[in-house]
């Protein structure tokens, strides 16, 4: 990207994002760039398609590119007994590139229930979903169930789909009529504080 321009419309974008954790309508990029015409605003993201800063999904919708921040790889530490650390800059990596394949085919789902809380999945927590991959037996997926929407482990015995929990105080629902898989679950992200 050339253009000192497109870099500060590029830089007020990442702002939007960062601060809405979301990006723009196309609307809403004609008042932060103060551009009249939606033929003006077309043409300033189509630059910015060009330079890899954003990318569209399916709907047309912007999806970030490189506008997302990176955060410092510092090295490793020991989850076992404790060693002595180094901090050294190892690398900087962007968590969206970390965590997503396909930005067009992924979304965000939080969670409620504790139903997968063996499989490290707490209420409160965001899962990343892949609806572009193939489901396979001992997957975690996100399925509706005879209308009704849940996230299990998937299990293909001889044919029959299961959807299998990750705590003992529930049942594995086998579908009496529907089962439609939504996506794979590829991440789970935490918040702490």
């Amino acid at each position: 990207m050339n253009d000192s321009v497109t870099k500060a419309r590029a830089a007020t974008l990442a702002d939007f994002y960062d601060n809405k954790g979301r990006m723009p309508s196309f609307s809403e990029l004609g008042t932060i760039w103060r551009l009249k015409s939606k033929n003006a605003v077309s043409k300033v993201v189509d630059k910015l398609i060009n330079s890899d800063v954003v990318d569209k999904d399916d709907r047309g919708r912007l999806i970030p590119r490189s506008i997302v921040h990176t955060a410092r790889l510092l090295g490793s530490v020991e989850a076992g007994f404790p060693s002595p650390a180094e901090e050294e800059l190892a690398d900087t990596i962007s968590l969206d590139e970390m965590l997503i394949k396909d930005k067009t085919a992924s979304y965000l789902l939080k969670v409620s229930g504790d139903s997968m809380i063996e499989a490290g999945i707490l209420p409160e927590d965001m899962v990343i979903v892949d609806r572009g991959q193939r489901p396979k037996s001992g997957d975690i997926v996100i399925a509706q169930v005879d209308g009704e929407w849940t996230m299990k482990y998937l299990s293909k015995k001889k044919g029959v789909a299961t959807l299998v929990p990750a705590n003992p105080k529930y049942q594995p629902i086998t579908p009496k009529n529907e089962l439609t898989i939504a996506g794979v679950v590829t991440a789970v992200i935490r918040k702490y504080k």
